[in-house]
C-alpha cells in the first residue's frame, strides 16, 4: 500500500511539472505553419494605473460606483498591451467545425465571429452575463452594425463594412460580405446553393422556422421566417453556439470541411497556430483585426499577444498551475478546493458562479420500469435533497429541487417557493412512501438498474445517489463513458436505463423558448425519450403568444407540468467557483468568456481580446 501511495504521489508531481513546462514552451506536432502578414507597427503600450490588490476572505468582482462624469470602468485601470493569457480547459477540444454535429467541445469563437456580442460597456450591476442566455436588451452587433424587422417574420441586417478574413490562404484577407452569411446558412440548413441540410440542425425546431437567407447588396442580408414572432427569432439568432460562427466558403471548397485545426480561419481576433490533442492550443493575436475596445475606442484589440489553452482534466493539476502563477484562470472549482485555495493563496481571486444547469438523473421514459410515473417519483422521494445540499455541498447549493427553467431567469421560472404544497410533498425525502410507490408499481423488493455517466460528471455525488436508492431496494451500478462518446450514445438513445451528464437536464439557463423543446417528442437532445402530448403543445402555444408575458406564462406552466410528471429526478444546484489571478483584468464572471463546461469557451474571442494582463501587478507578486 505504501509503495502504491508513493507511486501515485510521484505521478501527480510528474503531471504538474508537465503542465508548468507547457505554460512556458510551445509544443507543435507539425512543421506546417500558418503565415500572416504582420503590420509595420505594433500597438503602443498604454501606461497602466493599476489599482492596489488586496486579499480578502470572500473576493468579489471588480466593479465600482462611478463618480459624476466618470465611466464605471475607470477604477479598473487603463488596459495594457502584451503578455500571454493562459487558461485551463477541463476537457479536450473535439471540434473545429460546428457543421460536424452537436456535442462538440469547440473554440470556433476564438477565430470566427457572430452577428452579435455582449455589451462591453454595460455595468455588471445592471447585467453580468453570468448565465447562458443573453436577453435582447443586452446584446450589441459584432459582424452586424444594425438590424430591423421589416415585418414580424423578416429581419434585415446591415453588416459592418471593412471587416476582413484573416490573411491566411485560401481566403487571403478578402473582405467579409453578405455572401458569407448566405453561404453559411445554405451550408447548414440547405436553403440554397445546392446544399443538403445537416440532419441535426434541420431537426432543431427553431431552424425549421427559417425559410430563406438572401442578400440585396454587399452589406445587407435578410432572414425570412415562417413564424411571425420577433422575440423568438432574436433568441434564436443571438445564440452563442458554434453554428453561429461564420466560416469562409473558400476553405470549405478546398478541404470539404473545417474539422482539421489547420483549416481554422475566420474574421476573429485570434489565429489558431497550434493544437496538440489532449494537451494544448495556442492562439496568437490577429495583427489585422478590425475591432477596437468599446471602452477605449482608440485602442485596437486584442491586448494580449497570445492565448494558451491547456487541457487539464484533473482539477488538482490545474490548481497546482494557478498556485504557481503559471495559469491565469480556471473555472468549475468545487467549494472545498476554493476554500483550500483561499487558505494557501489568498491573493488568487474567486467568484461564485452559478452552474448552468442543475444536476439530474435522467431515466429512459419509454423503457420499463421508468414508463411508470410511480417508479420515477419513488426515486425522487428516495433522495434527501436538503441533506445533500448541507453535507455534500456544505450549504453552498440550493436545498430544493429545480424545474426545467433556471431560477436565475426571474419572471420566467416557476420558482420552488411558488410550488403548491402537494407538489413540494412529492419531492420531500420520504423513503417509506418511496417503497410503497415501488410496491404499487409491481416492484415490492426493488429492482436492478444502471447509470451511464459522462466521465466529467460528479461521481462522488452519484455514489451518494446510489446509497439513497439502495435504501429503497434499487440496486444501481454506475458506468462511465468519455464525454464525446457519451453524447453520441445517449443522443442515439442507446442507454437502457438511467444516464447523467456533467451539466444536468434541469435549471436550464439558455433561451426560454428553447427550453420548450427539450422534452418534445423526437427532439435531438431528448435522450429521456419523453413522448408526451401535453408537453408537445407548449412550444406552439408560445409561438402563438402575442406578448412576452404570454410566452412567460407558457414557460411557467411547462415548468409545473414537468415537475408533476417526474420525467427526470432532480438533484440540487450548487455554485462552483472561478479562480483567477489578480493581474487578469476585465473578468467579472462573464459566462463563456474563458469557460464552458461541456461546450467550450463560446465567447473567448470576444472577451479574450478585451481582457488584459497587468504586468505591474504580476511582477509585484514575483511572476
Amino acid at each position: 500500500m505504501k509503495r502504491g501511495v508513493i507511486w501515485i504521489a510521484l505521478t501527480v508531481l510528474m503531471v504538474i511539472s508537465m503542465v508548468l513546462v507547457s505554460c512556458n514552451t510551445a509544443t507543435t506536432t507539425t512543421t506546417t505553419t500558418k503565415t500572416t502578414t504582420q503590420p509595420t507597427t505594433q500597438p503602443t503600450t498604454i501606461t497602466s494605473t493599476a489599482p492596489k490588490t488586496t486579499s480578502t476572505t470572500a473576493p468579489t468582482s471588480t466593479t465600482s460606483t462611478p463618480t459624476a462624469g466618470a465611466n464605471w470602468w475607470d477604477s479598473l485601470g487603463k488596459p495594457q498591451y502584451g503578455g500571454q493569457l493562459v487558461i485551463s480547459l477541463a476537457q479536450n477540444v473535439t471540434g473545429f467545425d460546428a457543421a460536424a454535429g452537436p456535442g462538440l467541445f469547440g473554440i470556433q469563437s476564438s477565430y470566427q465571429e457572430r452577428l452579435f456580442y455582449d455589451d462591453w460597456t454595460l455595468n455588471p450591476s445592471v447585467y453580468q452575463y453570468a448565465t447562458n442566455w443573453r436577453p435582447s436588451d443586452y446584446v450589441k452587433g459584432q459582424l452586424a452594425s444594425s438590424w430591423e424587422f421589416s415585418d414580424p417574420s423578416t429581419v434585415v441586417f446591415h453588416l459592418r463594412q471593412g471587416i476582413h478574413w484573416q490573411n491566411i490562404a485560401p481566403v487571403n484577407g478578402r473582405e467579409f460580405t453578405s455572401d458569407d452569411i448566405v453561404y453559411h446558412w445554405n451550408r447548414y440548413l440547405g436553403l440554397g446553393g445546392g446544399f443538403k441540410p445537416i440532419p441535426y440542425y434541420a431537426s432543431v425546431a427553431a431552424w425549421q422556422q427559417l425559410t430563406a437567407v438572401t442578400n440585396s447588396d454587399k452589406y445587407t442580408v435578410t432572414f425570412k421566417w415562417k413564424i411571425a414572432n420577433p422575440e423568438y427569432i432574436m433568441e434564436t439568432l443571438q445564440g452563442v453556439g458554434g453554428e453561429m460562427c461564420y466560416e469562409p466558403h473558400e476553405a470549405v471548397d478546398l478541404w470539404g470541411n473545417l474539422s482539421d485545426w489547420h483549416h481554422a480561419i475566420g474574421t476573429g481576433s485570434f489565429i489558431l497556430t497550434d493544437f496538440v490533442s489532449d494537451s494544448s492550443l495556442t492562439l496568437v493575436k490577429n495583427p489585422t483585426y478590425w475591432g477596437h475596445d468599446e471602452r477605449y475606442p482608440q485602442n485596437q484589440i486584442p491586448y494580449v499577444d497570445s492565448m494558451k489553452l491547456l487541457v487539464i482534466p484533473n482539477q488538482a493539476t490545474a490548481l497546482a498551475g494557478i498556485r504557481a502563477g503559471k495559469i491565469d484562470f480556471i473555472d468549475g472549482v468545487t467549494l472545498a478546493n476554493g476554500q483550500n485555495m483561499q487558505k494557501t493563496n489568498p491573493e488568487i481571486l474567486q467568484l461564485p458562479v452559478p452552474t448552468s444547469n442543475c444536476p439530474s438523473i435522467d431515466p429512459r421514459n419509454d423503457l420499463k420500469p421508468y414508463t411508470d410515473i410511480r417508479v420515477r417519483q419513488a426515486l425522487q422521494m428516495a433522495l434527501d435533497l436538503p441533506s445533500i445540499a448541507s453535507t455534500y455541498y456544505g450549504g453552498h447549493a440550493d436545498a430544493f429541487p429545480s424545474p426545467i427553467t433556471s431560477r436565475y431567469e426571474i419572471g420566467w421560472c416557476f420558482q420552488y417557493s411558488e410550488w403548491p404544497q402537494d407538489l413540494k410533498d412529492q419531492y420531500a425525502y420520504n423513503p417509506t412512501k418511496a417503497k410503497q410507490l415501488l410496491s404499487d408499481a409491481g416492484y415490492p423488493t426493488g429492482f436492478k438498474t444502471n447509470l451511464l455517466a459522462d466521465a466529467t460528471g460528479d461521481f462522488d455525488l452519484y455514489q451518494i445517489v446510489k446509497s439513497y436508492f439502495a435504501a429503497i431496494g434499487v440496486d444501481m451500478t454506475i458506468q462511465s463513458m468519455d464525454s464525446a462518446s457519451w453524447n453520441s450514445f445517449v443522443r442515439a438513445r442507446k442507454q437502457d436505463a438511467l444516464c447523467a451528464s456533467a451539466n444536468g437536464f434541469l435549471g436550464l439557463s439558455f433561451e426560454p423558448t428553447r427550453q420548450l423543446q427539450r422534452l418534445q417528442t423526437g427532439y435531438s437532445t431528448n435522450w429521456l425519450a419523453v413522448s408526451d402530448a401535453t408537453f408537445d403543445t407548449y412550444l406552439p402555444k408560445a409561438m402563438a403568444a402575442t406578448s412576452i408575458d404570454g410566452v412567460k406564462q407558457v414557460v411557467r406552466t411547462m415548468d409545473e407540468y414537468v415537475a408533476r410528471q417526474h420525467f427526470l429526478i432532480s438533484l440540487v444546484q450548487p455554485s462552483l467557483y472561478a479562480l483567477y489571478q489578480p493581474w487578469l483584468k476585465g473578468f467579472n464572471g462573464q459566462n463563456f468568456a474563458l469557460s464552458g463546461v461541456s461546450t467550450g469557451p463560446l465567447m473567448i474571442g470576444f472577451y479574450g481580446a478585451r481582457f488584459w494582463i497587468d504586468s505591474g501587478v504580476k511582477k509585484s507578486l514575483g511572476h
